[in-house]
């Protein structure tokens, strides 16, 4: 059975897709950084269906997704840091790993066991009209197989799931086109997870250097070795292309692929960011092997490179 995809254009379908997710349905939205697979983080039935459709494991924890920072603090605790990273960056990329408030009505699945909850207020207006219309806070990870390719699209949520999601909200490709940035707030301020808000922004708003999580901890979403991948394998930093490889390029590409989808002819790392996953997917409709050109690891590039890196990890 196929996907249902609505316009969320269309006032209707948001008010339907609000209503779906009250009676503890999965509903995937459009954020600015890529596709969710939303449902009632309060409902844990409906959290449940969130790691059954996904095929995800239940000791990685879900991002909540809320209107503004007034929601998100009756549901975490806020730090002084979280209040001032909050102020600079929400609504947008940026999600707050923090302690969870003992009167929380959120899910225990949703933190997978965890005395924190990653939080954020996305910036996407459908994402905004759609909890406004819901009333209660979402849990949504990304659209996608568990560890496969993230969606930045309608037709990328369709194409992994079958009836398993009540309906896909479709606004078109995701302008961010890659994952929150993830800080955790805790304790010493960490960076989680690179994402679409680059390190050197939140260093300048906190005024200080973020840590290195310990390694082997899985403290929030996308921290598993082996995420974000293609079938394909993926060999990274290529300066030449091997027979039957497709290519990931950046920049002027070498010659000699099977096929090229190119990031961004210009090196520009917001465009480049935003192309990435919907490249992977297509280049990995079309070759078992996808050589990577090298991309730099600064600004956006650092968050490139970790999906990459997780895309070409050894598959558990």
């Amino acid at each position: 059975m196929a996907v249902r995809i609505r316009s969320a254009s269309d006032p209707a379908a948001v008010a339907e897709a609000a209503g779906l997710l009250r009676a503890g349905e999965l509903v995937a939205m459009p954020t600015e950084t890529v596709y969710g697979l939303a449902a009632d983080a309060t409902n844990a039935r409906a959290v449940a269906g969130i790691f059954a459709a996904k095929g995800r494991p239940r000791f990685n924890p879900l991002i909540v997704h809320v209107p503004d920072a007034a929601a998100a603090q009756s549901i975490v605790t806020f730090t002084d840091e979280a209040a001032r990273l909050a102020a600079a960056f929400w609504p947008g990329p940026l999600t707050l790993v923090l302690p969870r408030r003992g009167d929380a009505v959120i899910a225990d699945l949703v933190t997978a066991g965890l005395p924190t909850i990653a939080i954020r207020v996305p910036s996407h207006p459908v994402a905004q009209a759609l909890l406004q219309e819901t009333g209660r806070p979402l849990a949504a990870p990304s659209a996608n197989r568990s560890g496969h390719v993230s969606a930045t699209t309608a037709q990328h949520v369709a194409a992994d799931f079958a009836d398993a999601v009540a309906m896909v909200l479709d606004a078109g490709p995701s302008p961010v086109g890659i994952e929150s940035t993830i800080v955790g707030l805790a304790g010493t301020p960490t960076l989680l997870r690179a994402g679409g808000l680059a390190r050197a922004d939140i260093e300048k708003a906190l005024g200080m250097p973020l840590a290195v999580p310990a390694a082997g901890v899985i403290a929030a979403p996308g921290m598993l070795a082996s995420h974000y991948a293609p079938d394909a394998a993926l060999r990274l930093n290529a300066k030449s292309v091997m027979p039957g490889e497709a290519l990931l390029a950046f920049g002027e590409p070498p010659p000699g692929a099977v096929v090229t989808v190119n990031l961004s002819p210009t090196r520009d790392l917001r465009e480049a960011a935003a192309n990435l996953f919907a490249a992977l997917r297509a280049l990995d409709a079309e070759a078992d092997a996808i050589a990577v050109m090298p991309i730099p690891n600064e600004g956006l590039g650092e968050a490139i490179n970790d999906r990459l890196q997780r895309a070409a990890a050894p598959r558990s």
